[in-house]
Formats: C-alpha cells, structure tokens, sequence
C-alpha cells in the first residue's frame, strides 16, 4: 500500500526542507517533500518577479541598475524565507496530526 501525502510529508525531515528551501531557493524543499502544487506555486512567484525586473529595470543606468538588482535579490530572499518556514511548519504540524 503506498503511503499518503500527510505520511509522507510526516516523515520528511524539517530542517531539510527548510534548508533546500533557503540555499538553492526557490521550493527544492517542496520536491523534496513531495508537495508539487506548493513547488510550482513557488515557481511561478520567482519566475514572474524575475520578469517583473527585468521589463520594470529596462533602460535603468548605473545607481538605479544597482538598486533595481538588490530589490529583485531581496525579493528572491523573502521568498525563500518564507518558503522555508512554511515547508517546516507544514512538516511539523502533519507530525503532530499523525
């Protein structure tokens, strides 16, 4: 019998998640966890900042360029961030429910 989603997301381990989500960003902890709705989701959130940058930073010289890339790195950060900590609560809370 193949196990279900909440066993296997009770049995991935927090930290990892929380890691893969933080490190290479952008929900490998969500593949990790077998969560593919949560991972492209995730995917789409970068992919669409990404490009978001990319047209509102056209034609952006020198200090503005600048500024524009460390808006879009902060923006990757958070979303990694918050990605992490919803990978582990998400660990978490189907531990305690199993």
């Amino acid at each position: 019998m193949a196990p279900t989603k909440r066993e296997i997301l009770a049995a991935s381990a927090g930290w990892v998640a929380v890691t893969l989500n933080v490190i290479p960003g952008i929900g490998a902890g969500y593949l990790y966890q077998r969560r593919w709705k949560a991972y492209w989701i995730t995917s789409a959130l970068a992919t669409t900042w990404f490009a978001l940058g990319a047209v509102l930073g056209q034609g952006a010289e020198g200090a503005e360029q600048i500024q524009n890339q460390l808006i879009g790195l902060l923006g990757l950060v958070a979303l990694a961030i918050g990605t992490a900590i919803e990978a582990g609560l998400a660990a978490k809370q189907s531990r305690e429910q199993n």
